[in-house]
């Protein structure tokens, strides 16, 4: 899961850089925006998880569900927020930004222990 948190943040601050050389401030802000909307939800269901594993009698399928609800949500409100709260936003580099961020998670699924 850390491994995962890691390829996700490093993606993100890639992004952002890649961003700022081809659409200036606006494309590094925008890709950092759309990054942490879907970082920050990330590390808060990690957290959860973790602390949930390590507490015994928990249900761990629930905590699981109601996490992953949570932070789909959580997901969504940042984007919303985002939006509204940046009205100069690049479009591409804030889609371009969450779609990169998303994916991230899954090479480390390539790499064995």
């Amino acid at each position: 899961m850390r491994q995962a948190l890691f390829l996700q943040c490093g993606a993100a601050l890639l992004l952002m850089v890649l961003a700022g050389c081809f659409a200036g401030a606006r494309g590094a802000i925008s890709a950092g925006l759309a990054g942490g909307a879907a970082l920050l939800p990330n590390l808060w269901f990690a957290w959860r998880l973790t602390a949930a594993s390590k507490r015994p009698g928990v249900r761990s399928a629930m905590h699981f569900l109601a996490g992953e609800l949570v932070k789909v949500g959580a997901t969504v409100v940042l984007l919303v927020v985002a939006v509204r709260w940046y009205p100069n936003l690049h479009w591409p580099s804030f889609l371009l930004g969450l779609l990169v961020v998303l994916q991230a998670s899954f090479l480390a699924f390539w790499k064995k222990p």
